[in-house]
């Protein structure tokens, strides 16, 4: 589970705009139950004035507190090893859409009530000294002030650090909005600064011109002599109310979480590799009455070492004495990876006659007294096999199935799939030996991405780039993965869909076979 959302707890449209007539602007409407949350700039609007500005910006708030206990069960990963996105998703409109601007996205310095408007289109919510922000007010009894007490208007936020600044420029205009806030959140996180939400709005240069700080409503226009003498109407986003469940705004984790256990991948070192690729990594899963512990000998910060040894006359268990690592060392030291899990890198060279099976022992120790076993904590087989060059490109191509696929899950279920997968051209003869699981193909470089079969909609793409959120893992039994079910909307069916990374085209190829499910509401 490399994915996780936090969905608005609170959004407000905030607007200095005309009401019907020009008479009134509409600085004191609220709109925090509206659907619809709204970024615009409306220049020379106003009868007899070619300066007049009209402005609408957007204020959204999130449970960063529910991060923080996420991160603290372990959940989410520690600050470094996760990404964290502002998603805000476009609404179709028929009114105009502008195009080439810029959005930027800060974070708010004060706290702002949501309140209970809904009118976007005169404006006729007022406060009026009810619950709820608007253009001149942060609440019912708070303006938006500075810290030194001075009153602002249209919201206050920080700007004194690049971690408090966010832009996204938008070509066409139809753009969602996806953006890397994650120093922002881990500053919430810390507590260095409070968590008030951001204020969405568009950049300095793209809201209207206007040189005076004067208006029909003392307060309600914001000097902008560096702004546009044309209009940018309107930009329009699905708010947190929205009927619609994959377009509500949210905060996206997203780390890799996969395990690349080579127990069943395991390879000599060769010359035709480089180094990081001679490499294989191992892993040690302790399990004490079906679940997770640390080794108390060793718990997280101890020391826990890997050794090597060739099998019996019977090849059945290690025997003789310890072979010898890449680096002339018998043992090298593993590290703690997260409760009950620990893990070693090794690389071993092939005999002239390769061993078709050794051991590792992981043992208590150190590097200093290596040949000293004091505790032997697990040991395990591994098949290795010798690198092998070819004089043709390799093209394969797979067939694969989820081994444990359910026809429905729980909306509150987090589950495993397990991949079976083997090459399409494998023909087994009879000197292969009968197994009761035929042999899977590992993957290393595989991810899935799962649409809404009703009419094609992507519920989760493929997360291929710098943060690689739906790679899958793999172990000696082949490639897997985790999903937590709460992030697709129940009463659907979905499917996954994979794609291989094909090193020879240097590009990802989706697979042919979907695998279909269907997600129900959880009934208490």
């Amino acid at each position: 589970m490399a994915i996780k959302r936090y969905k608005a707890n609170a959004d407000n449209t905030i607007v200095n705009a005309f009401q019907d007539g020009f008479k009134l602007r509409g600085t004191g409407s609220n709109t925090g139950e509206a659907d619809i949350l709204e970024v615009f700039s409306i220049y020379a609007r106003e009868p007899g004035n070619t300066g007049s500005q009209e402005l609408s910006r957007v204020l959204i708030q999130f449970p960063v507190t529910d991060i923080t206990t996420d991160r603290t069960s372990g959940v989410v990963p520690a600050s470094g090893s996760v990404s964290f996105y502002l998603r805000m998703y476009n609404a179709e409109t028929s009114n105009t859409v502008p195009t080439q601007f810029k959005l930027t996205v800060n974070p708010v310095s004060q706290s702002w009530q949501e309140g209970y408007g809904l009118d976007l289109e005169n404006y006729s919510d007022v406060t009026n000294g009810n619950e709820g922000s608007n253009w001149m007010s942060a609440s019912n009894t708070q303006g938006w002030t500075t810290h030194e007490g001075a009153k602002l208007v249209g919201g206050t936020v920080i700007t004194s650090s690049a971690d408090y600044l966010y832009e996204q420029t938008f070509e066409t205009g139809l753009e969602d909005l996806d953006l890397d806030i994650t120093p922002l959140v881990e500053r919430w996180i810390a507590g260095s600064i409070n968590n008030y939400g951001v204020l969405v709005k568009l950049s300095s240069s793209f809201e209207a011109y206007h040189s005076s700080s004067d208006g029909q409503n003392e307060g309600s226009i914001i000097n902008n002599v560096n702004g546009a003498t044309i209009s940018y109407y309107t930009k329009r986003f699905f708010a947190r109310g929205s009927q619609y469940f994959f377009k509500r705004p949210v905060i996206e984790a997203r780390w890799n979480d996969s395990v690349k256990d080579d127990r069943g991948n395991f390879f000599y070192s060769s010359s035709l590799a480089p180094a990081a690729d001679n490499l294989n990594t191992l892993y040690l899963y302790n399990y004490v009455r079906g679940r997770l512990a640390n080794i108390p000998q060793i718990g997280t910060t101890g020391s826990i070492m890997v050794s090597l040894f060739s099998g019996s006359l019977d090849n059945t268990e290690p025997t003789g004495s310890r072979l010898f690592l890449y680096n002339g060392a018998q043992a090298i030291t593993g590290g703690f990876v997260s409760t009950g899990i620990y893990s070693c890198s090794v690389a071993i060279t092939a005999a002239a006659t390769p061993l078709e099976r050794i051991y590792d022992v992981w043992h208590s120790g150190t590097l200093q007294n290596e040949h000293t076993v004091t505790t032997e904590f697990f040991t395990g087989s591994i098949d290795p096999v010798v690198l092998a060059s070819a004089q043709t490109v390799a093209k394969p191509t797979y067939y694969l199935n989820i081994t444990n696929l359910l026809p429905k899950y729980r909306s509150d279920q987090t589950a495993r799939f397990n991949l079976y997968i083997r090459e399409k051209n494998w023909n087994p003869n009879i000197h292969t030996v009968a197994k009761a699981s035929p042999p899977t193909t590992t993957i290393e470089s595989a991810s899935y991405r799962i649409y809404r079969t009703l009419d094609g909609f992507e519920a989760i793409p493929h997360g291929t780039g710098s943060d690689l959120q739906t790679i899958l893992s793999h172990d000696v039994s082949g490639n897997y993965f985790d999903f937590d079910m709460s992030l697709l909307e129940p009463g659907y069916e979905y499917a996954f869909r994979f794609a291989f990374y094909d090193s020879a085209l240097n590009s990802w190829q989706e697979q042919r076979e979907t695998f279909k499910f269907r997600v129900e509401e959880y009934e208490y």
